[in-house]
């Protein structure tokens, strides 16, 4: 499970996101051998492009009125108004952490021979209490492997703040949750810098947005909202044009 945008608890938790980020407003540029050559989407608008989304609940569209309104079709809709004959197939399941991404999702995805995979996982990590260092292995699995196996571009999101949410806003556990947002974003920011994985950054969104929007958080109190999810896919959209060829 993932959740919708949300506010920062601490000062050490903004030094890590500065650490994190490196310029450009909502997206992370990457800082690898890969920066020098990236992955593009096609410049042959006919191509079939294989879409595959990975991750969590908000892949699934927990929160959402119908599964054309979570943040993965909305997204499939904006790809196919550039390539027109794009498929779209959607692995995300509910309540996966990265360690199910890697056993569960990520050989369905290679096997998919994908053009643009993205990825939102971290959350159920953080909620569950597993450690960052495997949680950043796993990470790492999920990058070599897709770039090694595939030739496809990947988008991944950085983890919104959870503490917003009524889930956790104002209880006691908030400011350690909101720490460990700010290091498990820190592991995610540094793989995809080595990997040269292409970074939305839906943390620092989430903090200037949410609270003036609280329409964008379901009635779950957690998930995002149809709202939330067409705000989503707005900001995984600038990720996946930055990589389209012209």
């Amino acid at each position: 499970m993932s959740a919708p945008w949300s506010r920062g608890t601490c000062l050490g938790g903004l030094i890590a996101m500065a650490a994190v980020l490196s310029g450009g407003a909502g997206i992370v540029r990457p800082a690898s051998s890969e920066q020098e050559h990236p992955r593009h989407l096609p410049e042959d608008r006919a191509e079939a492009v294989m879409y595959v989304a990975i991750g969590d609940s908000t892949v699934y569209g927990i929160g959402a009125n119908g599964a054309e309104r979570n943040y993965v079709s909305r997204l499939y809709e904006r790809l196919r108004s550039v390539y027109a004959s794009a498929r779209m197939t959607n692995l995300g399941v509910g309540g996966a952490t990265g360690a199910d991404v890697v056993e569960r999702q990520l050989q369905r995805a290679v096997a998919l021979r994908p053009d643009l995979v993205t990825l939102s996982i971290g959350p159920n990590d953080i909620t569950r209490g597993r450690n960052v260092g495997e949680y950043e292995r796993d990470i790492e699995t999920i990058f070599r492997t897709l770039l090694r196996e595939t030739t496809g571009v990947l988008v991944v999101n950085l983890i919104p703040d959870l503490t917003l949410t009524p889930r956790f806003r104002g209880r006691e556990e908030a400011p350690k949750v909101g720490r460990r947002v700010a290091l498990f974003n820190e592991a995610l920011g540094r793989q995809a810098r080595a990997h040269g994985v292409e970074v939305v950054d839906l943390f620092s969104a989430s903090r200037h947005e949410v609270p003036q929007r609280p329409e964008l958080i379901a009635t779950d109190g957690y998930h995002p909202s149809d709202q939330g999810y067409a705000r989503w896919a707005e900001l995984m959209w600038q990720g996946v044009e930055a990589r389209i060829r012209r």
